[in-house]
């Protein structure tokens, strides 16, 4: 069952994934063939923020506000655990954002190598983000094109907003780099409104992945069915590949807000749910229109987008790099572009000051002290919940 709806119906309060994956978590391990990864995912989502975890009560001592707050599962690939994983990982990126503009680069793939990435996942989503990188900083290293190294921070992306299987990666680019030999900054062209040609980095890309792709098939290392052989060679000699670059972002703050949108993003997030009744699930997808699937369907959706066990989905090139960091070649850039604090400054202002604790982060998402009383404002007691405790369901965000 799988519907498109013209128009979103409103969001059911306190709907999410963990409610849909511990009702039907069962039958969907007893209908899909399951990695070990997605075994782990699902089981982490039926217990996120439930009592099979543990967790605090939080009581209040002067009214009758009683509350149970119970552990998250801290998964990376659960819609419920993102948002604070999301800020520690900003709070650390907030010295290596540069005055600059930044471009948006997005590098996909030929439909026919869908199969072949969903089969070797780890080796192919390694070789997209490697490719990518390399064609930027081919190009940026040209002359003629730039002839200076630029920052670049990379982000593996496999969905579709239908949850459908589509590999890409997000590439946030500096407009302009460092050259190393002359210590200047050389910023991009058109007055910073254009990179570099599309066409032109999409056959770079391409022409990595077959390069990679062709050692291996010599080497053994992959092996593809015969009926995959002829797709698959059109799609890396003869298919024309895609990247598309979008208009840069003016300047720090922008690409700070940008990159905390992206770079912990899952396929879906328990905002974009909108109804479920018991078997059918209806999210929002893009351009006000929604999709309706059984819950079993849109939990094995879902799980397709598990990455492998310790593959890291978001690198940094360029200046952002490492070594580029601990050389000191991006302060220096930095310097160059007169912001060595400006800068972090800027972005630190309009995001409010760095918290720290949880309670200063849940303080910056939501704008209310989790540890005061809701009803009379009081400091709350906070006592220890053994696990198994209270009612195994969400009570509490």
């Amino acid at each position: 069952m799988a519907h498109e709806h013209g128009s979103v119906a409103r969001r059911e309060p306190g709907l999410s994934v963990g409610t849909i994956a511990r009702a039907h978590g069962g039958r969907v391990r007893a209908e899909h063939v399951l990695s070990p990864e997605q075994h782990q995912v699902l089981r982490a989502i039926e217990r996120c923020r439930t009592a099979a975890l543990g967790g605090h009560l939080h009581k209040c001592p002067g009214c009758d506000y009683e509350q149970p707050r119970y552990n998250s599962c801290r998964n990376r690939h659960c819609p419920g655990c993102q948002s604070l994983s999301q800020l520690r990982w900003l709070e650390a990126r907030r010295e290596r954002i540069l005055d600059t503009g930044y471009f948006h680069v997005v590098f996909t793939i030929p439909e026919a190598l869908r199969a072949l990435f969903a089969r070797e996942r780890r080796s192919m989503y390694g070789l997209l983000m490697e490719a990518a990188r390399r064609s930027l900083l081919t190009m940026a290293a040209d002359p003629k094109r730039l002839g200076a190294l630029p920052a670049i921070t990379l982000v593996l992306h496999t969905w579709t907003r239908e949850l459908l299987y589509h590999p890409h990666v997000h590439a946030v680019v500096s407009a302009g780099g460092y050259d190393l030999a002359a210590q200047r900054w050389v910023s991009v062209r058109r007055n910073g409104r254009y990179l570099f040609p599309v066409r032109a980095l999409a056959k770079l890309v391409r022409g990595v992945v077959r390069e990679a792709f062709l050692q291996a098939l010599d080497a053994g290392t992959l092996v593809l069915p015969p009926h995959e052989v002829e797709p698959v060679r059109r799609a890396l000699f003869e298919t024309r590949w895609h990247v598309y670059a979008k208009a840069p972002f003016a300047g720090a703050q922008q690409v700070f807000a940008y990159l905390g949108r992206y770079t912990h993003r899952v396929g879906i997030s328990n905002a974009r749910l909108m109804s479920y009744d018991g078997e059918a699930v209806t999210f929002a997808t893009k351009d006000g229109l929604s999709c309706t699937l059984h819950a079993v369907d849109f939990l094995a959706r879902l799980l397709r987008h598990t990455l492998p066990r310790g593959f890291h989905k978001i690198r940094h090139a360029g200046l952002v790099s490492t070594s580029h960091v601990r050389s000191g070649t991006l302060a220096r850039a930095q310097a160059t572009l007169g912001n060595t604090t400006a800068s972090v400054r800027a972005v630190e202002t309009s995001e409010r000051a760095s918290p720290s604790t949880w309670v200063e982060i849940m303080l910056a998402l939501s704008g209310h002290d989790p540890l005061q009383c809701p009803h009379c404002g009081t400091p709350l007691l906070v006592l220890p919940l053994p696990t198994g405790a209270g009612p195994s369901r969400l009570d509490s965000s």
